[in-house]
């Protein structure tokens, strides 16, 4: 079976979770299916541990147009070179509509992965200007279409059916996010984590992520002001969405510093030897995000044998086991799709306490990140979420 994926994000330019799923799934994948990966960007190796890889760049035309209209753009030049799959299988909105049109172009069933979705992230208006209209409408119109739909948590399959009524539920399936428990192991080193400016002598708080609305930085940073004086906060951080909002979180963290010491800033996405060290280094990991159809990131932090702070939100409650892989934090949000708590202020309370708990008994800390680590090796391996999707591939394959 010839299986097609098309993903904007793909070793070496990943920058998120959804890049990071399909480079497992690929790997996995291409030891028993012939898989073409057909990825966003500049040139890479054409072959990944046996898939096939294409690279995509935007139209010459189109370079300084809105950047919703430069994926669809993209999406088109990928159409053509599909021809000849017997599936093709897209992940998040920039690839949808690639999948959606090759489906109906080839005659051929679209499978399609959801990693979040648009309507419950409101604020990429802020980024997109009207392109959040297209990509809206994009991902509606593939998920409406698709032969099948893969949540990556039945915390995700239920905003799925919420926001896309028209989608039948028979066909929206739940397979897991995983981790690589090989890559990702315990691996404290005083050195390593000296030279990123992190105190190994002292407990800590680590958040890495993007400077995103979903991911409630601005919540953390209230928070932190609550921890005792002993614990640093580490915060590895991507590029902000926009201005404003990295004005927001640049103040906030100001204030934090000048108010305490400890407070370190590694404003890049670090490798995945140098993120080990943080994660494995750190006493907790807290993901106060406020959108989070799964968040592979904790499971990148129970693998290295971390206790996981987390609000409970979205698949969350799926990967962390409260009192048992850390704690889990209560968030009421408002219906808008904003996904803003009800009450800030509460929130921000919540989540000091559950930290200050934790981070205060490293005996406790301990225990939580090595039930954290036995979790993600029993139920969280690619092997496992390979075979469920081939056998989704064959389910729309007879079907179609």
């Amino acid at each position: 079976m010839r299986v097609d994926i098309v993903t904007k994000e793909f070793p070496p330019e990943i920058y998120g979770g959804a890049g990071v799923h399909v480079a497992e799934l690929s790997r996995v994948l291409a030891e028993h299916v012939d898989l073409r990966v057909h990825c966003f960007g500049a040139a890479r190796g054409t072959d990944y541990h046996g898939a096939q890889v294409l690279n995509y760049q935007v139209p010459d035309d189109m370079a300084g147009t809105n950047s919703a209209l430069q994926t669809l753009g993209v999406d088109l030049r990928i159409v053509p070179d599909i021809g000849g799959a017997d599936v093709v299988h897209s992940h998040t909105w920039y690839a949808n509509m690639a999948g959606h049109l090759a489906s109906l172009l080839h005659g051929i069933p679209h499978v399609l992965s959801a990693h979040s979705l648009e309507p419950l992230r409101p604020w990429k208006a802020e980024q997109l200007g009207g392109g959040y209209a297209l990509s809206s409408w994009a991902e509606r119109t593939a998920y409406e279409g698709a032969a099948a739909v893969i949540a990556v948590s039945a915390g995700m399959r239920a905003d799925i059916l919420r926001c896309y009524p028209q989608v039948d539920p028979a066909k929206v399936h739940v397979i897991h996010n995983g981790i690589d428990v090989q890559q990702w192991q315990p691996a404290a080193d005083d050195d390593a984590v000296r030279a990123l400016g992190i105190d190994p002598d002292r407990p800590s708080v680590a958040f890495v992520g993007r400077i995103t609305r979903q991911k409630g930085v601005p919540y953390l940073l209230k928070a932190a002001a609550e921890l005792p004086p002993e614990v640093q906060l580490v915060l590895c951080v991507g590029a902000a969405d926009t201005p404003e909002l990295g004005a927001e979180v640049s103040s906030l963290t100001a204030r934090l510093q000048a108010e305490r010491d400890g407070v370190v800033v590694i404003e890049r996405m670090l490798p995945r030897d140098e993120l080990i060290q943080v994660l494995s280094n750190a006493t907790v990991f807290a993901c106060p995000s406020i959108y989070e159809p799964l968040g592979i990131v904790n499971l990148e932090a129970m693998a290295c044998g971390t206790a996981v702070v987390a609000s409970a939100t979205g698949g969350i409650p799926e990967v962390v086991v409260d009192g048992e892989t850390g704690a889990l934090v209560p968030l009421e949000q408002v219906t808008d799709g904003s996904g803003t708590p009800t009450d800030p202020d509460k929130f921000v309370s919540d989540f000091a306490t559950a930290l200050r708990k934790v981070v205060s008994d490293p005996d406790a800390a301990a225990r939580m990140g090595e039930a954290g680590r036995r979790r993600a090796e029993e139920h969280f391996s690619w092997s496992t979420i390979a075979e469920s999707t081939q056998q989704v591939y064959e389910s729309v394959r007879l079907n179609s």
